[in-house]
């Protein structure tokens, strides 16, 4: 090393870089297909991750190649038959993005020049897809950050000065359904009204808050002194896809002053959707929404945002003035409407998305994910080794293998039994106390021969184990 090189110039980039291109086009490759089985680590791979803080330099093209192995051997929701948890679904255009925002590594707490135009374009973009009216919003790491935004405001709405003094004693609440995500109840604990505030009402026929059960709680905590923050409504519970009636919630809200915010997190963008729309009426009359873009929007991780309806509500919230971030002028920082500091610009994985592929092209994929949701659950529903949970909402279908005996400790295997299999990666869960199997589709790789490739892989291993008995 010459004395004019810097110690940490050490990477040939050019071939680096070539490098960094093949195992790209490898990955991307293997995301096109299913494959027959999850690989395994090499074992001199395994050694090599148990070793010691490196003191010496080493070789940038061998440690590549290690994250690539680790990164192929571990589970990815870009593949066609990952059909578990609700995830990102790898655009190509999100891993263009992300390099160039790593390489530059614009920090959007403070004053950040043009990173901030494209920043708020795409939050308008976002709103204008899904038919929100926009008035102010921030980019954050996930739906458990935005809904705890949303709801941080909406206590300093219900409460001013809660912020700087504390809830002081002041009894407070806040509504969900039984079905909402936990993020909702971990936003209550974290802005200190505690998790006995949290009013779970009670879900009907399908699934969705009752909205005669929330006006009554509100009422009742009116009538009881307790000052009514917000109702968190779901549009797109995480277990089965269902959608609050936001229409009448709102009117409800309306009525006792109450801020509503829609946790949109899943199922939001299903609202652009000109043949889903309709199950969001009401989603423009939200104090708050939000969104994970690296869910149905196909971004990669993390990439999530919170729109709110009014301008005010985030800056009273999160708004200070400190000595090493002074405010130029009237203009206000990043960090004045969000509670993170060092913040990346998430948002152009998102942007390079809408340029590249376009709304349009977005809005057939979602679409298209409903209609794979429908085809498997009418599959299920016509076989009599199956029993459907419920009606599939959105992208998610909960079922069960049938057997003699005991269906629970059944379907339980046969979960562990999949994943063990490795062609197909999905999840157990609880529905109405039923353990059953639950598949999301929200690929935009997976077509209707992968359906019908699940289902294969799911009836041969459940008529295995219902062969071989408990």
């Amino acid at each position: 090393m010459s004395e004019e090189t810097h110690p940490l110039e050490l990477i040939d980039r050019e071939r680096v870089l070539r490098l960094l291109s093949e195992h790209l086009t490898r990955a991307w490759t293997s995301f096109d297909h299913p494959r027959p089985k999850e690989p395994q680590l090499q074992p001199a791979l395994y050694q090599r991750l148990a070793e010691d803080l490196p003191e010496a330099p080493g070789d940038p093209e061998a440690s590549l190649a290690d994250i690539a192995s680790v990164l192929d051997a571990s589970v990815s929701p870009s593949r066609p038959l990952y059909a578990a948890y609700i995830g990102s679904t790898g655009l190509e255009a999100g891993v263009l993005a992300g390099a160039l925002t790593h390489a530059y590594d614009v920090n959007l707490a403070a004053a950040a020049g043009a990173a901030e135009l494209l920043e708020n374009q795409t939050l308008r973009w976002v709103a204008e897809f899904v038919g929100y009216p926009i008035a102010d919003g921030a980019f954050t790491s996930g739906g458990m950050l935005s809904n705890l935004t949303a709801l941080t405001a909406a206590r300093e709405h219900a409460l001013p000065g809660a912020r700087h003094t504390g809830v002081a004693g002041r009894a407070a609440a806040v509504y969900c359904s039984e079905e909402s995500h936990h993020s909702i109840a971990r936003s209550v604990e974290v802005i200190g009204l505690g998790s006995r505030a949290l009013r779970r009402i009670g879900v009907d026929g399908r699934r969705r808050m009752r909205v005669d059960a929330l006006s009554a709680a509100i009422a009742a905590d009116r009538r009881d002194g307790v000052v009514p923050v917000a109702v968190a409504a779901t549009a797109g519970t995480t277990l089965t896809g269902a959608i609050d009636p936001l229409a009448e919630i709102a009117d409800v809200c309306a009525e006792h002053g109450v801020w509503l915010h829609v946790d949109g997190a899943y199922g939001g963008p299903a609202a652009g959707v000109p043949s889903l729309a309709g199950l969001f009426t009401g989603l423009d009359r939200a104090d708050s929404v939000t969104i994970d873009a690296h869910k149905w929007l196909g971004v990669q991780k993390s990439c999530s945002l919170v729109m709110v309806s009014r301008q005010g509500p985030l800056e009273r919230a999160f708004a200070h003035d400190e000595r090493y971030m002074p405010h130029a002028g009237v203009a206000a920082n990043g960090v004045d409407s969000t509670l993170e500091y060092s913040r990346p610009v998430r948002s152009l994985k998102l942007w390079l998305a809408f340029k590249i592929y376009g709304a349009a092209t977005l809005r057939r994929w979602i679409e298209l994910t409903t209609v794979h949701a429908r085809i498997l659950a009418d599959a299920l529903a016509a076989d009599p080794g199956f029993e459907l949970v419920a009606d599939p909402g959105l992208s998610v279908v909960c079922f069960r293998h049938l057997c003699v005996g005991d269906v629970d400790a059944h379907n339980w295997r046969l979960a562990q039994a999949i994943r063990e299999d490795g062609r197909v990666y999905l999840a157990p869960a609880v529905v109405d106390g039923k353990t059953c199997l639950r598949v999301c589709f929200m690929n935009f790789r997976t077509d209707a021969a992968h359906i019908d490739e699940l289902l294969g892989v799911i009836r041969e291993l459940g008529d295995a184990l219902r062969r071989s008995g408990p």
